[in-house]
């Protein structure tokens, strides 16, 4: 993709026939929700298969391992040193996690850093609260981070299907910008994509006991750590998983209104 040549989006029958759905969308029709909702599966749908075929496309793959490593560095800091508002978090972690390349999987990381921080303080109320005292210094709870990281990679599948879909509106409905299609699709892609992306928290409490949890930390670090510590690195040995699992690559089943997105 390069500097003066705008991308036209993926091609291929799949990304075709979706484009065609969403021509034919309108907001005003009946059922719009619901059929704005199809086509939105049809587009992860296509992404997956996409990247099943072909595990190098868009370099979303290699994009998103490197920054799920980067995110699960970046979660002991957190941890430790919090951050004292909103704006902050996100342009850390935009800095520590969504690296320096230009292509459209480096903007999806990038713009997916910044939906995950929306959505999970969307679920934690308790961060904005923490924030807005000034006590987010003593470190965000691990319960938060390990719902930052599981909700990033989601939110970064829906921010590269709401590019996609945003290039597909330009070519061929400009009526359809006001409606934000492309918003509404990477808000339901990102929905749909996270319970299936590993929760580090989850991972480590269902394990036999927090003794089995905390040697399969050590053995990846190879030294004794506390639980907490080791959370970390229970993040990074998810990150293959976390990533298949979110492309589609690991399959996992997602009901949509016309049957299941692999």
């Amino acid at each position: 993709m390069g500097t003066s040549t705008r991308w036209k989006g993926p091609s291929g029958d799949r990304w075709s026939s979706a484009a065609r759905r969403l021509a034919r969308w309108r907001e005003d029709s009946r059922n719009a929700d619901q059929r704005l909702e199809e086509i939105a599966a049809d587009y992860l749908r296509a992404l997956h298969e996409t990247l099943r075929a072909d595990r190098s496309a868009f370099g979303l793959y290699d994009t998103a391992c490197a920054a799920g490593e980067r995110l699960a560095g970046a979660l002991g800091s957190l941890a430790v040193e919090g951050a004292e508002s909103a704006d902050v978090l996100v342009a850390r972690l935009v800095s520590e996690v969504g690296g320096d390349g230009g292509m459209l999987a480096d903007a999806a990381v990038r713009r997916g850093v910044a939906a995950a921080v929306r959505d999970v303080r969307d679920r934690h109320p308790e961060l904005d609260d923490a924030m807005d005292a000034g006590v987010a210094g003593g470190g965000f709870a691990w319960d938060i981070l390990c719902d930052l990281y599981q909700v990033f990679f989601a939110d970064m599948v829906g921010e590269f299907l709401r590019s996609v879909v945003a290039e597909h509106v330009k070519l061929a409905v400009p009526v359809l910008i006001a409606t934000d299609p492309e918003g509404r699709i990477a808000d339901w892609v990102a929905e749909k994509v996270v319970d299936l992306v590993p929760n580090p928290c989850e991972e480590s409490a269902e394990a036999t006991d927090l003794a089995q949890a905390v040697d399969t930390a050590q053995s990846v670090m190879g030294a004794a750590q506390e639980p907490a510590a080791a959370l970390p690195k229970i993040a990074e040995s998810l990150v293959p998983r976390a990533v298949g699992k979110a492309l589609g690559l690991i399959t996992e089943k997602i009901t949509g209104e016309e049957g299941a997105v692999a």
